[in-house]
Order: structure tokens, then sequence, then C-alpha cells
């Protein structure tokens, strides 16, 4: 609910600037297969290294199990039964009875999009089993808390809106891991956030592996962005699951799309990221969702961490004022008792 709602402002909270019209993606769970083809686009374009020894984890048919170091687009693999599609339809339908997520007409189609053609975005209709796929990626935060956290200046926000990392300043020191409400940013192999297992090789093996110590994550194609082309991902994406424009256009459609499908009784279908009043400002990424955030592993209600450093900085001067003050009360006390 955090996610429609928003707990408070947090502009507002943190006295933050707001960002100019920025490029992003929209997801689209309903349409996605699961073939991973954004995730291989991803790793060839960017020379990622390979996540560990990809061996099947008995847990599910997706082998890479999370957003890493070294897999900046991740593909999960949800399998649901009769009693949780219902369930998902019971808690969308309390969503709509709410008047939430508001469901406003798309904005007109830019000429810069790209033609997606006639691909079928019809949901199969499957009411005893389904499978849900999701592409995840980094939100590129309105308000980024790896961003704020930084102390070396690495982290970058982008002329597009999107944020990323300078390899050659980063130092390795993981503040913007725990500052990220995703846990979206991780050190490629350094011992500390990733097991050795997962260096981009296999055990025994040593070929060398770029930035290694050094935070990663997805920067939305940003030398693409530069040559006015297509993230590789959306832009190998069969199905038409990942889009990518404006950020305003992206969630236009995505409104657009939950009233679709709201209409062919999918009330499970709810927007994340699309609020501007949640916890992050909106994320640059927009996701469709067919259940509850926490079961794709999301956070209901994400809120970056120095979004209350104003009150924090508040609280602390009235408690110092308070100790001064009571420090005072004593000290003159004690001198009126020694006079007596």
């Amino acid at each position: 609910m955090g996610q429609l709602t928003g707990p408070t402002d947090p502009s507002a909270d943190a006295h933050w600037h707001v960002h100019e019209a920025r490029r992003g993606f929209f997801t689209d769970t309903s349409i996605c297969i699961g073939c991973k083809a954004c995730e291989v686009a991803c790793k060839e374009w960017n020379r990622n290294p390979r996540d560990g020894d990809l061996e099947l984890t008995g847990m599910s048919y997706d082998n890479t199990v999370a957003l890493g170091a070294s897999t900046w687009r991740h593909v999960a693999f949800i399998e649901q039964d009769r009693e949780r599609i219902e369930q998902a339809r019971e808690s969308g339908r309390a969503l709509v009875g709410l008047g939430m997520p508001a469901v406003r007409g798309a904005a007109p189609a830019s000429e810069e999009m790209p033609a997606w053609g006639e691909a079928d975005i019809t949901p199969p209709d499957t009411p005893e089993f389904r499978w849900l796929m999701s592409s995840d990626v980094c939100k590129h935060c309105t308000h980024a808390g790896c961003l704020d956290v930084c102390p070396t200046g690495a982290m970058m926000r982008t002329e597009f809106g999107t944020v990323v990392v300078q390899n050659d300043i980063c130092n390795g020191c993981g503040t913007c891991v725990a500052g990220c409400p995703f846990g979206v940013v991780e050190r490629r192999s350094d011992g500390t956030v990733a097991p050795t297992v997962r260096e981009g090789h296999r055990k025994g093996e040593q070929p060398p592996v770029d930035n290694r110590g050094i935070a990663q994550k997805c920067t939305l194609c940003y030398d693409r962005l530069r040559d006015d082309e297509t993230p590789a991902c959306a832009k190998t994406c069969p199905t038409t699951s990942i889009k990518f424009g404006e950020r305003e256009e992206m969630v236009a459609t995505a409104r657009e799309r939950v009233a679709q499908l709201h209409a062919q009784g999918m009330t499970e279908a709810r927007l994340y990221g699309a609020n501007d009043d949640d916890g992050v400002g909106g994320t640059g990424s927009v996701f469709l969702l067919l259940d509850e955030p926490e079961v794709y592993g999301l956070p209901p209600d994400p809120r970056v961490c120095t979004a209350d450093l104003m009150t924090m900085y508040k609280r602390a001067g009235t408690a110092a004022a308070g100790m001064i003050a009571a420090a005072a009360v004593s000290f003159l006390s004690a001198r009126k008792k020694g006079r007596r």
C-alpha cells in the first residue's frame, strides 16, 4: 500500500529539488515470457562477467537468482496456484475500490518512441496456474539513496536523469550498497557483499574481472543513450514487455495498460514506482505487477535513507540544547548550594 499512497512527501521532508523530465523503463510483467533475452543482451552489451557457475538452484528454473554486480537485469520466475491468483485479484479489487492507482488517459505517442509492431499483448488466461515473470532492474530513483550517501562523488546523475557509477572514482567503500532501499547496488566480488563463487568465473579459473571491488549496477545503457539508441534490454525484448522512453510517457502508457487489464477483469494489475509521492519520489523504472510487490521481492514501501535527515538534525539539535540546559541548571544549583 505504501507504494500507492506514500507515507509523506520526501521532497518536502528532505528539501530536495524536483528533477526535470527524464528517460526510464516501463516493464509490463503481464506479457513477459521469461526468455531472459534482456539478461543476455545486458551482459553482452556491457561486457559483464558470468555471475557464478549458473547452476540450478533447486528452487526455480531461474539460475541467476537475483540482481547483482554482474547481473544488471534479472528475470524472476514465480509459480502460483489458483488460491494465490484469487488472493491477488482480491487485493487488486481493494486497490481499485480505493481509487488507486489513478487511471488517466495515455499521453500522445512520441515520435521518439520505437515502433513496437503488432505484438500480441493479451495475457494468457490461466485461472488454475500461472507463472509470474518479471524482469527486474535498477530503479534509477528520483531521489536516489546511493547517490545521496556516496562519499567520493562516484555516483552521478546524468543528463537523462539516470544514476550511474563512475568506475574510476569509486573506492569500493560500499556505502551506496547500504543506501539503496531496493538492494540493487553491489560491489563486484570484493569478498564481503558476494561470496567468492560469484566472481564471474568457475572455481579454479582465474580470468581477469574488470572493476573488481567496485560498486556496479545498471546504467540504463548510458553510452547508448548518448548515441540516441534504445537500451539493449528494451531493444532485445521480443514481447515489448520492456518499453523505454520519456518517463512521463512511460507512466501514462502504464496507467492505460492497467485500465485495459482491469476492463478485462484482471483486477490484480497494479503499478509500482509510478507515484511521485512515495518514499523515493517515484522511480525511473516503472513496473506493472500482477501481485503484491513482496511477491516479486520488491519492498512495498521503499524510502530513501536520507529523507529523514532534516528531522534527525532538528531532533539532535533539540536534544543537544536540552542537555546543555540541564547541565547549566545543574551547575547553577551546585553553586547556590556551595554558597550556603
